[in-house]
This record gives C-alpha cells, structure tokens and sequence, in this order.
C-alpha cells in the first residue's frame, strides 16, 4: 500500500451500520475504504466462542428481526444470502413468566398466543387482535418514520401519506404513541397486569422504565411485529451478518482494513478530507468521511475542539449514554428447567421482568447509582433454535442484565460494598444467578462454563458503548428523533463539511436495523 490511498469515502467503524454505508456507496460506484481498530468487523454484532470451544456466543446483539425486515437486506438480499448470510426463524418469539411462576408468551401462531392471553381475559384477547389488525393498517406509516431521514422529503411525503390514509384520528393515534409512556399505552388497551408487563419488558431494552414519556413505541413494536412477522436469529451466530456484510463489500471493489485505529480526522478549508492512522498512514477521501462512532469518540478525540463550534461541542459533551449493561454468557449442559414450564424452553427469548412496579425500581436504583436488588433479565435460549451454536446435546444461554450503573455507589440490598466493576461483578453475578436459579432450579448445576461482562468490559470491548450502555445513547425524547445526537444538525451532518455521522448514536437508533447507514449512504450518492 502507497504513504497515500485516495478513495471516494472512508468509513471509520465497521459496524453493521458502517459496512451497511459502505456496501450501498459501492454499489452505486463509489470507491470506498472502511477502517476498523479491532482485529474483527462488527461491533456490538459480534459472535465469539467466550467460554469452551464450540459454545458461540453473540457477545451483544442476539436478535436479527429488524435486519431481516430493513430495507438494506430488501435491496441487498439476493448478494448477501449468496455470501453466507443465514436466518433461522423462532416460532415461538419471546415469554415473560410472573411471580407465581406462570407466564406468558407470544408465538407465530396466533391462535396460540390468543389461547395463552385468553386464559387470563377473554377481554384482553380480543383486544390484542384488535390492536394486530390495527398494527396491520398502521405498520407501513410507522416503518416509513423509522425509514426517512430526520427531517427530509421522504418523511414529509410520508406525513402526507399517513393523513391521507389513516385521517386525522389515525395521524393523531401515531402521534399519541410516539408519545406516550408505555403504562399509559397499555392502560388504555388492556387489563390484566400480565399482559402489561409482558409488553412493557420490551421497554427496558431501549432504556424507558414504564412511566417514561415515549416508551410505548418499542413494546408496541416488538410486540405486534413478533405477532405479525416473528422473530429471527443469525444460523450460527449474528455474526453471519457481518461475514456476508464483509464478503459483499469486497466482492464490491471495497477495501475493509483491520487493526487500524484513527488517530486524527484530517481537515482542509474546513472539509474533512481523510484520515491518518496511529501507525502514520495517511488516507484520503474525495468526497466523504463517514464515522460510525458515538459523537463523543469523534469531536474532541479525532476531531480537535479548536475545528468544532463551541455550542456543538457542548451539545456534544452533554449527549447522555442509557444506563449499563450487564453480559453473562453460559455454556450449559441443557436449557434451563423452568418452574413455569417445559414449553419455555422454545422461546428464543424469556424476560425476567414480571411486574411493572420492579420495572420501575430497578431503573430508579440503576439511575442512582445502587446495584439493583432484584434486575430485569433477558435469557436468550439461540440453542433452542439453533443447535449448530454448541457441541450435540449442549446449549448456550445469553443472559442480558438490565439496567445498572455505569458507576456504583452502593447496592440496593445493601451487600456488596460500593467500588470498580473489576471487582464487583463477580459478586453481582452471582445474584444473577440466584435470580435465574429461583424461576428454573438446578440451573447451576448445568453450567458448564461462564464468561462474565460487566459495563466496564462491554465499554472496553466496543468504546461505543460508553459506560455500558448498549444503546450508544439514551433514546429518550430530548434524544430521540430531530434531536439525535445533536439538534439542529440533521440527515447525518456535522458542522465540518463532509463528514458524517452514522451508527446507533444517529437516527433512527440502537438495534440491528442498519438504518443509518443505509440511508446516509443513499443521501451522499444522490
């Protein structure tokens, strides 16, 4: 390789919106180069054996669905299918089980789900098809906010659509839920407690307790498109989607360029036109340079505060991570025995989160800085659909603690002693554990092998994922929609000419959508 490489764009991060950015440039004839400090693409979708040889694990990511239904794997699914990428779909989605050990799931099968909901009301399963039906007509309007840019043409035209179709009432009913806490939602649709607090888990994934204003939207989402179109994971790990992400890049004329961390973004007339490596390499580009980081790594790091505005560094500075994350990854002699039933152990996800009072407490403790007493866990079962993941007869558990403190000041229970994540989490497990071993005994003694996360290894394992948090940014309304990551800059700009920011910290927001990408890269090829 020349001192000096000139390409048309550089992507700094190879995470799935990074390579979604570079694969649709490529495609439209660009000449595109990503650079990646890990010695692997993916970031936070990311498959690795993390206990015993042969138990994979997906180290953050585990849930594909809104890959599966983006308009990048529309557009690319024919060439990505044809480098590997694989889906296995789960029948039976996801389940939460109470505290008197029953529970509640939502499977393909409608009937199925209906029977399960129709056990605890019949009033309330005749409101979940009518909340389906609804779900039906208003879906395309929805998935047409989520895919424009923030704001745009497409989304205006969309507007005008939705009014045209749905009517005022309608237009008004989407506002509401963008809008609305998640208790207020469900409240208004349902009665029984069980149902609530299975839809209002799905709130805890994105950092929205059920009293916080614009939560309703992710429930209602995940649970009516785990309904309408289920659920899938990636055969083998979620990685598949990056190995056909890579795979296409390349077979596209696109360089990807490991172990390459960036040192400087470089700027001429007040463009930015390349970068410099730490090992000195200098790269230049044409027309784009495009960082798939939280804002935070890029202005003040790569970017010197002397280029930036005051106020948009300020902005900035003040953008706010989500509470932490904890992992447990497991290597399991068998699925967990589940008190509430054999049929559990189908489901590709089990939500430890039975009521919406804990919902809230384990937030409000989190947020002021104590261990949880008693967290929300989300047990990822990928073996129960996927036994390719672990050696015959073995499984792997993917345990997502949420949420915690990205410093802690105490414990809730008042047991562990306050200090650094190196040396508490281990005890915090533990708890973990005995949480997991209260709702499916004899767990622990199926364990074969664990591998521990805490928020400060997860932040040392992608630094995107400031303090843990697995959502490179709260997605509460101050930071949500126009105002993600800074207001007054939007379509993926930045007050430097040229280049752009992409990546879950952008809109529309964490997951494995590949939103940004995509649609920043259609907006710099137009």
């Amino acid at each position: 390789m020349s001192a000096e490489t000139v390409v048309d764009a550089i992507v700094i991060g190879a995470g799935h919106n990074g390579l979604a950015a570079a694969v649709e440039l490529a495609s439209q004839g660009w000449k595109v180069q990503v650079v990646e400090a890990k010695s692997s693409a993916g970031g936070a979708v990311s498959t690795q054996e993390l206990t015993l040889p042969g138990f994979r694990h997906d180290v953050c990511a585990m849930n594909l669905s809104s890959f599966a239904g983006s308009a990048f794997y529309q557009r690319h699914k024919e060439a990505l299918t044809r480098h590997g990428l694989a889906f296995v779909p789960a029948e039976h989605c996801f389940a939460s089980i109470f505290r008197d050990h029953t529970y509640l799931g939502v499977s393909t099968d409608l009937e199925t789900t209906l029977t399960r909901i129709r056990a605890i009301s019949d009033k309330d399963a005749v409101a979940w098809q009518a909340m389906l039906d609804d779900f039906q007509r208003k879906a395309p309007h929805l998935f047409a906010v989520l895919g424009s840019p923030m704001p745009s043409w497409s989304l205006l035209k969309g507007a005008w659509k939705s009014w045209r179709e749905l009517g005022k009432d309608g237009v008004v009913e989407l506002l509401q839920l963008l809008l609305a806490t998640p208790r207020d939602f469900l409240d208004r649709h349902f009665e029984s407690d069980s149902l609530k607090a299975m839809m209002a888990a799905w709130g805890l994934h994105v950092d929205f307790t059920p009293d916080t204003a614009g939560g309703a939207l992710f429930p209602y989402l995940e649970s009516m498109a785990n309904q309408a179109f289920g659920m899938v994971i990636g055969q083998g790990g979620a990685d598949t989607v990056i190995r056909a992400m890579t795979g296409l890049l390349q077979e596209l004329g696109g360089e990807l360029l490991l172990n390459a961390p960036v040192q400087t973004i470089e700027q001429e007339n007040g463009r930015a036109t390349g970068v410099v490596l730490t090992d000195g390499r200098r790269l230049k580009a044409r027309k784009a340079v495009i960082a798939n980081l939280n804002p935070q790594l890029v202005f003040g790091r790569l970017v010197q505060s002397p280029a930036v505005p005051s106020d948009y560094q300020k902005k900035v500075d003040a953008f706010r991570p989500g509470l932490g994350t904890m992992m447990i990854h497991l290597a399991m002699d068998g699925l967990p025995d589940w008190k509430a039933g054999a049929d559990l152990q189908r489901f590709s996800y089990v939500h430890l989160a039975p009521d919406m009072a804990m919902m809230s407490r384990v937030y409000a403790e989190a947020a002021a800085g104590l261990l949880p007493a008693e967290p929300v866990l989300v047990v990822g079962q990928g073996t129960a659909l996927d036994s390719s993941r672990a050696p015959e007869g073995k499984h792997t558990l993917w345990v997502q603690v949420r949420v915690l403190p990205a410093q802690v000041k105490g414990d809730a229970l008042g047991q562990i002693t306050a200090g650094d994540w190196s040396q508490l989490k281990d005890a915090y497990a533990e708890r973990v554990l005995d949480l997991l071993e209260s709702y499916a005994p004899g767990l622990r003694s199926m364990i074969l092998a664990r591998h521990i996360m805490s928020p400060q290894d997860l932040e040392q394992f992608n630094a995107n994922l400031i303090g843990g948090d697995n959502l490179s940014g709260s997605h509460h309304l101050d930071q949500n929609f126009f105002f993600r990551p800074v207001a007054g800059y939007s379509q993926y700009k930045t007050p430097i000419k040229d280049l752009y920011l992409c990546g879950a910290s952008t809109w529309p927001g964490a997951g494995t959508g590949a939103g940004s990408g995509y649609m920043l890269a259609n907006i710099l090829a137009k």
